[in-house]
């Protein structure tokens, strides 16, 4: 298990620093194109609700940014400073009512595109937990060939 962590002042030109991490960590850890849209796409707006929402864009506040790679999965962690939320008890920005509404989709959106997403500390740490995939093709293939060959 390998860990990098940075930690960035409340600053929405911050989101940056951040997406420069993901691809940084991209290519060090050889995270697949398949996942790395998600990866983006969640993990900004993660950290971009942190700034905004966690800290209330407060400059002396940090938002602590954390990717524990392992071998079968990649974790972000995002921690504000701020006050939490309720995570348990959000709009559904699907429905009909709120289809309209400028805002609430981010949570909606991190948790369709990672693959587990777990709120601590009254919503002031999000966990994104994104699967990585396996490396059984090999295996199936010589499978295949094996089978063939009879």
């Amino acid at each position: 298990m390998k860990q990098v962590k940075i930690q960035i002042p409340s600053l929405v030109e911050n989101i940056r620093v951040v997406e420069s991490f993901i691809d940084n960590s991209k290519d060090t850890f050889h995270i697949e194109d398949d996942i790395y849209g998600n990866i983006m796409v969640a993990v900004t707006e993660a950290v971009n609700n942190a700034i905004r929402h966690g800290n209330k864009f407060d400059k002396d506040k940090n938002v602590f940014l954390s990717l524990i790679v392992d071998t079968d999965r990649v974790k972000f962690e995002v921690e504000d400073q701020g006050e939490g939320f309720d995570y348990t008890n959000l709009l559904d920005p699907t429905a009909p009512e709120n289809i309209e509404n400028p805002g609430g989709r981010g949570i909606f959106l991190i948790r369709h595109l990672a693959d587990e997403v777990e709120f601590q500390k009254d919503g002031r740490n999000v966990q994104l937990t994104f699967l990585l995939p396996t490396s059984q093709e090999p295996a199936l293939n010589g499978a295949e060939n094996a089978s063939a060959s009879n």
